[in-house]
């Protein structure tokens, strides 16, 4: 059967798993009175709850007697570097960019990738029926961004099909028929070229993602690059200096059919398939018969940017509510993570029930301490920090620097360009994106966005949308200023009681309502002022045998401000902690005692 491989390049909420959804349904990969859950690709319980794909994944179709291998990509710069390994899975790619928004930084960063590897786009503009949609001015906007990227005369050649995938239709104009997909499917034979055949040459696949199956082990998935593999072949794995790190047999060959992996017996060069039986092979090495000593050519993965410390919990509610509290329990499941994902690096740190996990953003870290929590475990998590590396001519520092491109209402600009000044940012481009709405783009240090996105969202009253990505290592930026407010720090434990909360408002808002459990040195909310402030929240009234009119009347809190597990690892400073359970995410101050901290401030202070 001859074969086709595409991956599916958009930015986050521009369609792309609902369009894998239609392709699905209109192949026939599903039968008609099947039940398929809405967004099947996104399997993840954490990818369903936020709407964002987080895993690449692969399918398959069949049209007109051709398989079609088609690789779902995450859309987060967060998660880009799933992205970068699966394109050399594919020889072509599918570029969905929404009719209103148009080609977003995402977008650009991961289409330059696949122009430089020389794969040719077929460009669909989805959301066509929005009633801001502007689809003419977004595929002119595609040209130009091709243009910018380089991109050669083959590739500026590109069809662009006018799409809704929501309601199933594709055409190649915007009020062409809206009838079925088969555009997109037709282009896809003609535009995408077949895989390289190489049935001479041995057995060899460079592995581009791995996963743990509690029967098979470890399981990695490919392309295929030359020659076939049978069931039970004898293979080894090579790193990209050429060294084996691993051998064994192929206990299991995998093919994606639809939403399942079937087991075959027999893969050629240009399959997609996953291989289980290894026990130590991983990303970006090469799978391949026993005689292959030359690696394949595995593309660099951008460095990780942040970093953030994971620890024991050390609270004292520290193993009350998960059932994975130690230190060797964190560190096994950390390095489990970080086999299977080469954005993410971990690395022990000074204190030897802490290390030092990095990656490309907040959100990615964030997802996997969601998951740990998920698993029952209990962490202390310190706040993000960007990671530093040294000019090796000059010697002086550099720091990671992300292109921002923000969309917000006009009335809302000036205090945009105001609050990324202040974090060191520098504009690069401003213009009308339409319907009142002005797209503003900076050039901004990393370590300056940190915390930020919270207050974006505040400053612009939700209208705003914020997207960041990955630039390039520039020169430090300099002393940017963090938060400007203190935090009410609880000084004794008990559990909260709402008269002395009623009295502590107008110091500030709470973090926590009344009968909530504390502990010395937890933070229980946030400071008018810009210094700390130690507070009894357990203070309840005096009592007496005198009554007044008016003054015995229940007690009316405000509501407290919650905070999720991204905005808390935001909001907190250098010497706090965000304390992660199954059940609750509570910050506290590094040192619980107030004299520790007494100490380490006035030490700070001599040593500055």
């Amino acid at each position: 059967m001859e074969l086709r491989n595409i991956a599916i390049i958009a930015h986050v909420d521009h369609g792309k798993t609902t369009l894998v959804d239609t392709l699905m349904q209109q192949s026939g990969a599903f039968r008609e009175n099947q039940k398929v859950a809405e967004r099947v690709m996104d399997s993840g319980d954490l990818e369903r709850e936020r709407g964002i794909t987080i895993l690449a994944k692969c399918t398959s179709v069949e049209w007109k007697g051709v398989r079609i291998n088609i690789v779902d990509t995450p859309g987060h710069a967060d998660f880009g570097g799933e992205v970068e390994r699966i394109l050399s899975m594919v020889d072509g790619v599918l570029l969905l960019v929404d009719a209103a928004e148009g080609p977003m930084p995402q977008t650009k960063f991961v289409t330059a990738k696949a122009l430089k590897l020389g794969l040719k786009p077929v460009v669909v503009i989805n959301k066509v029926d929005r009633p801001d949609g502007r689809p003419y001015e977004v595929q002119d906007e595609v040209f130009d961004l091709f243009t910018a990227l380089e991109a050669n005369d083959k590739q500026l050649d590109f069809p662009t099909i006018f799409a809704s995938a929501k309601n199933g239709w594709a055409a190649m104009e915007p009020d062409g028929a809206q009838e079925n997909m088969h555009d997109i499917f037709d282009h896809i034979l003609s535009h995408v070229p077949e895989p390289e055949i190489d049935m001479t040459s041995p057995f060899s696949m460079l592995a581009t993602t791995l996963e743990s199956d509690p029967f098979l082990g470890r399981i990695l998935t490919g392309r295929i690059q030359s020659g076939s593999i049978k069931a039970n072949d004898h293979i080894h794995a090579l790193d990209r200096n050429g060294k084996e790190v691993d051998q064994g047999r192929a206990t299991k060959l995998l093919a994606f059919r639809d939403v399942r992996r079937e087991p075959i017996n027999e893969a050629s060069s240009g399959d997609l398939i996953a291989i289980a039986g290894l026990t130590k092979a991983t990303v970006a090495d090469t799978i391949c018969a026993q005689e292959v000593i030359e690696p394949l050519k595995a593309d660099p993965v951008d460095p990780p940017t942040l970093a953030m410390t994971f620890s024991i919990n050390s609270s004292p509610m520290a193993g009350q509510e998960g059932s994975k509290v130690t230190s060797r329990m964190i560190r096994d499941r950390l390095m489990s993570e970080a086999e299977g994902n080469v954005a993410i690096k971990v690395n022990a740190s000074g204190n030897t029930d802490a290390f030092e996990v990095a990656g490309r953003g907040e959100l990615q870290l964030g997802v996997l301490i969601e998951q740990m929590r998920r698993e029952g475990f209990e962490l202390s998590i310190s706040r993000p920090r960007v990671i530093f590396q040294e000019d090796p001519e000059t010697g002086k520092t550099l720091e990671p620097y992300e292109d921002v491109q923000i969309d917000v209402d006009e009335e809302f600009s000036g205090i945009v360009v105001e609050a990324i000044s202040v974090r060191k940012g520098k504009m690069t481009e401003m213009h009308p994106s339409g319907g009142g709405k002005v797209r503003l783009s900076f050039l901004a240090p990393a370590r300056g966005l940190i915390g930020y996105h919270g207050e974006f969202l505040t400053e612009t009253r939700g209208t705003g949308v914020m997207s960041r990505t990955y630039n390039s290592y520039g020169s430090h930026a300099g002393t940017i200023t963090g938060r400007r407010n203190g935090v009410l720090v609880s000084n004794a434990p008990g559990k909260t009681v709402a008269y002395a909360l009623s009295n502590l408002e107008g110091r500030g808002f709470m973090f926590i309502s009344s009968g909530v459990p504390v502990y010395e040195g937890m933070i229980i909310g946030e400071h008018s002022k810009s210094g700390d402030l130690e507070v009894n929240p357990m203070k309840g009234k005096q009592l007496t045998n005198v009554r007044a009119s008016g003054t015995d009347d229940a007690v009316r809190l405000t509501t407290p401000r919650s905070m999720n597990l991204e905005e808390a690892i935001a909001y907190i400073d250098d010497d706090e902690l965000v304390e992660v359970t199954p059940e609750n995410v509570r910050l506290r101050k590094t040192h619980l005692d107030p004299h520790e901290r007494k100490r380490v401030e006035r030490g700070r202070e001599k040593r500055g």
